[in-house]
Order: C-alpha cells, then structure tokens, then sequence
C-alpha cells in the first residue's frame, strides 16, 4: 500500500521541493489540487481528509488554520512554519536532536518542522550544553548567512529582478523567528546575539558560533560522539581545516556538516546545510519518512 500525502501550499518554495522529493515514488501518492481549488475552504478539507499525512508549507496563520481543520481528522501533520516549533503538543522534527527524538517523531500526530538557523544553531549547542562545555545562560553570540531562497519568493524575486543586489544583515532588532526554537531546544536560558546575513546566491547556510574558554578536542568529540553513526550529520576531523568555508557546499542535499575551528581557548564551531534541504524541504521527507515507518533516507 501507498501512503496518501497532501501538501497544502505546494506551489511555494518549500512545497515545490518536497513535492519534487516525492513525486515518482512508490510508497507515496500525492494528493493535489488544481489551481483554481487550492484556496477553497472545502477542496482543502476533502484533501486533508483524503490524506493519510499532511505538510503544512504556509505562512503561519495559515497554518494554524490549516491545524484546526486536520484537529479531528486522523490525518497526521508536519508543519513547515513557525507557528508550533515552541508548541509543547507538537514533537519537533528534528531526529538527530537528542536521544528518543526519532522515536518520538515515529509515533506523533504532529510534527514541527524546525527551522534553518535553527537547525544549524541546535545542532551545533545542544550537544555541548548536554555535556556542560556551554552554559545554560552563555554571553553567545551566532553569526549566520543563508541564500535569498530563505526569505521566499518575495526575497527571490527582488534578487532575480536585480532590484535588490549584494550582501545584508537583517532582524537587527533581535528578534529573529527561529530564536524561541534555539532557546527551547537549544537549552539557553539566556537568548544569544544573533546577526543573520543574505547572500547575493540562490541557495545554501553557514552558521557560526564563537566559544570562549573551551577546548576544542573536547568540543569536537562531544559533537563527534552525539552524531556517530547519523545518516546526515557529520562531524569534520580537527585537522582538516578549510582555507575558505563555502556555504553553498551542501546545496541539494539533505546533509549537515559541522566543525570545529581554531584552538587555545578561541573556537568557533561552524554548521553547513542547504537551507532548502536539511534546512526545510529536506528535513520535511525525513520526517515524513520516519512517521510512515519508511526508509529514513527514501527520496533525499
């Protein structure tokens, strides 16, 4: 048999890339609507009835409409927006995050897709804080610059109409969606300076985090240690220091990949993913996969 899934809001950035990791598989059958239907109230019901999993590619209000619909449905939902990430009824899809998290994602109804900084930023935090190499309350400060892909096709289209051109930080006020997500599962209780940056590129992630007073052989083996043996999380060898770090390097792959930089006390530890990938549509199927009981890497 075939599991039926339903993308609301296919036609967005993150929809078309889950749509494009599903369409042609076996396992899967997708439910669509035409064009004229997919913002009718009724279409969308039927088809979230139909399904047996649902995504939720919309911004967040729509989302938690869409929720509201799939409440007393036995439909079984991944939300790719903001709106549940912090929601305690909600697992978050992030399998290699803890132990008993992949387990805990197989068994759920709903599911919250994390976001890509914070994908990054979690990644790189929760396994030194778990092993005490960084304080819960930390002075942290995160540098990150994604490809103008993140910022949805309003973003895209400035860039590709040449309306908008190099390099910019934004969210100077500190108050970047992605933050309530690291603190939660990053396990800060005091929240870090962050300083996202857009890049004059279409697409790919670089996350990095300065660290005071640490070793970095300790550092290393306890992100080492934490991902053995993950499908799509590695941990670069100490000695294989890059002369330039590329955000693009990982584009159209769902794998992240972490190092660990400098020495004596000076450290900074550096996340890389494609933001469309590992960062969204990418982990979106891994979760789908792992909630229908499917190869984990099926489609990635």
């Amino acid at each position: 048999m075939t599991a039926k899934v339903f993308i609301d809001g296919e036609v967005g950035t993150t929809g078309l890339q889950i749509r494009e990791r599903l369409l042609g598989r076996e396992d899967i059958t997708l439910i669509s609507l035409a064009e004229d239907r997919r913002k009718d109230a009724g279409a969308r019901a039927e088809a979230f009835a139909q399904a047996d999993l649902a995504i939720l590619c919309l911004p967040d209000d729509a989302a938690i409409e869409a929720a509201a619909i799939c409440a007393d449905l036995p439909t079984r939902v991944i939300d790719a927006s903001t709106a549940h990430r912090v929601n305690p009824d909600w697992v978050f899809g992030f399998a290699e995050m803890a132990a008993g998290q992949r387990d805990a994602i197989a068994k759920a109804k709903r599911v919250s897709n994390p976001g890509c900084y914070s994908t990054c930023a979690i990644a790189l935090l929760r396994p030194l804080v778990d092993a005490g190499l960084v304080p819960a309350a930390a002075d942290l400060s995160i540098f990150g610059i994604s490809g103008y892909s993140g910022g949805g096709k309003a973003m895209i289209a400035e860039f590709e109409k040449g309306e908008a051109s190099g390099a910019f930080i934004y969210a100077t006020g500190q108050k970047h969606k992605h933050m309530p997500e690291v603190m939660a599962y990053g396990k800060l209780s005091r929240a870090p300076v962050f300083v996202p940056a857009v890049g004059q590129y279409a697409q790919g992630m670089l996350v990095q985090i300065p660290l005071f007073d640490v070793d970095a052989g300790a550092v290393h083996a306890a992100l080492t240690a934490h991902y053995a043996g993950s499908q799509f999380i590695s941990v670069r060898p100490l000695d294989q220091v890059q002369p330039r770090e590329n955000p693009q390097a990982l584009n159209n792959t769902n794998k992240l990949e972490l190092s660990v930089l400098g020495d004596k006390g000076h450290v900074v530890v550096s996340a890389i993913l494609d933001n469309l990938g590992k960062g969204a549509s990418g982990a979106a199927v891994q979760n789908l996969n792992i909630m229908l009981g499917l190869d984990e890497g099926a489609g990635l």
